[in-house]
Formats: structure tokens, sequence, C-alpha cells
């Protein structure tokens, strides 16, 4: 899981000849096969070949005819089979939100009336997206317009390019209006962000004696990327990583001094500190004290 710290976060320039819009297939873009994130939005089209697609912590079926829409900064992969056929678009924020300024890791708290093309974005992880045989052609023919246009950039493509893009969400929308609907009723973004802190806060439970624990390890393991979990933290606990690390690490010292005959440095090492001075340093400037006077005093009462 450590290793998910390392994932790259790829930005337009490294699979586009354009900085805002680009629209590929199989055999212009080959499939990326491990986990990854990029700044930017992406729409893939599954043309042929059953499979998976990962979406943050969810695992979801991806069949032909089906579409993926990743938001910017999601850990995602498709494990594409052999043989699979797919179109992958990719768009800027400010290509597809056009007026709107909002950080990408603002997105899931804009209200779906104010911008309902972002809601097949802000689902995928709780739902998926097949198409049937009448949609799926309609999507086809806006993906013909797409690379015709993209292809011929000109004055006026950048407008007909967004204008197909919003028809395709526009499908998605109409079909699948009351699962949208059902979903905002149960608040599900709001219980995902809560799922993925307390995965976090589970890890650290789990590695809080770990000197070496990272903001990078505690993200992949709760399958988001460093900035946005940072971004999480802040709005879900008002602390930083680091605040909530130490604060775990001197609150289990706490007990320790308290109900435990361990010395000052087998704590110190029990909760993640790798000297004595340091963890002595780190208590007095929480509690006012020592440690070892924490402890007497502890005991006498």
């Amino acid at each position: 899981m450590a290793k998910l710290a390392l994932v790259p976060t790829l930005g337009m320039q490294q699979h586009s000849a354009h900085a805002d819009f680009c629209i590929r297939d199989q055999q212009e873009h080959l499939a990326t096969r491990v986990p990854h994130r990029h700044e930017y939005f992406q729409i893939q089209i599954n043309l042929g070949g059953d499979t998976v697609q990962h979406i943050g912590g969810a695992v979801r079926p991806f069949p032909h005819r089906a579409m993926a829409c990743i938001l910017p900064h999601r850990l995602h992969w498709i494990a594409h089979p052999p043989g699979g056929a797919f179109v992958l678009i990719n768009f800027t924020p400010e290509f597809f939100l056009r007026g709107l300024h909002c950080d990408p890791l603002d997105l899931e708290e804009l209200p779906a009336s104010a911008v309902p093309e972002l809601l097949p974005f802000l689902y995928q992880e709780h739902m998926d997206f097949i198409l049937d045989a009448p949609d799926f052609d309609a999507v086809l023919a806006l993906l013909a317009g797409m690379r015709a246009h993209d292809a011929a950039r000109q004055l006026g493509s950048r407008t007909l390019l967004r204008g197909l893009l919003l028809q395709m969400l526009g499908t998605l929308c109409n079909r699948y209006a009351p699962e949208f609907a059902r979903l905002a009723d149960d608040r599900a973004l709001r219980r995902g962000q809560r799922d993925a802190v307390g995965r976090v806060k589970r890890y650290l439970r789990e590695h809080l004696a770990n000197p070496a624990l990272t903001l990078g390890d505690a993200a992949a393991a709760a399958f988001l990327s460093p900035n946005y979990l940072t971004h999480l933290l802040r709005k879900e606990t008002g602390s930083t990583f680091s605040e909530l690390v130490s604060g775990r690490r001197l609150r289990m010292a706490r007990v320790h001094l308290m109900h435990g005959t361990e010395s000052l440095l087998q704590i110190a090492l029990a909760c993640g500190y790798t000297d004595e001075a340091y963890f002595s340093r780190c208590f007095r400037k929480a509690y006012g004290m020592p440690p070892g006077t924490f402890r007497k005093q502890q005991q006498s009462s």
C-alpha cells in the first residue's frame, strides 16, 4: 500500500498536443494500467471488452457501453483487457467549468443545482454509467464530432468541443436523474468523505509507532492524493496531518504515563518518537510540563 504514495499526478501536457482538451483511442494512447491521478477531468468510454474500474476506494464494473467520469486528483485505473477498445477524453477544469473559479479539491462542495454537469463525476464511485444502444449510438456521434473539431482547430473549435462535451454529460444526467437525486438525499458524498477520514484514522492507529509515518502513506491507505487528504482533514477535523499525528502520539503517551510502568524512552519509541529528548520537548510544549513530572502528579493523585 505504501507504494501508492508514489503514484504520479499527470498533467495535460503529458498526453495531449493541446493544453485544454484532447480525445484519443487505444491506438493513439495506450491504457495506463497502474494506479494514477491527473490534474484534469477524464471520461473513458468502453467500446469493447468487459472489465472493471478502480476509483477512489471503490471497484466498479466497466463493461462494453460503459462510461467512467473521473474527477481531478482522484486515484483510479481501469484494467483494459487485451484487444479492448476505448475512447479517452481529457479536459481541464478551466475548459469545462468556464467562468467558475474553484479549486479542483473543492468541486465536491459545489451544489448540484449550480453545476449539474458535475454530477456524473461526483457520484462515479457510487454508481455505474452503462448506456443502452440508442444512448450509446448518440454518444458515438458526439465522439465523432469531437474528433473532427479537435483535429482541425480553428476559431470556434473550443466552443463546439465544449458544447459536444456538455451534450454527452447531459445524456448521462437525463438517464440517471432518479439515481442522482437518491444519492443526493442519502448525502453519499459526505458519507464518502467521512469514510475516507475514517480509513486515515484507522491507518494512523495501526502505524502510530512508526516514526517514518508520512502524509503520502496515509493518503495511499485512504485511496486519496496527498493534496486532497490535506484539504479533507482541514475540513473534517480542522487540523493538518502533522497536527493530527502529533496529537494522537501525545494522547497515547499520556495513557502510557498514567497507567503504565515503561521508561520514558520506551514510551517515546512506542509512540513514534525517535528519542526521549525530542519526546520530552514535544510533551512539555503541549502540556506545560515534562513527561516525568506529569507521571509523578498522576501517581500522587
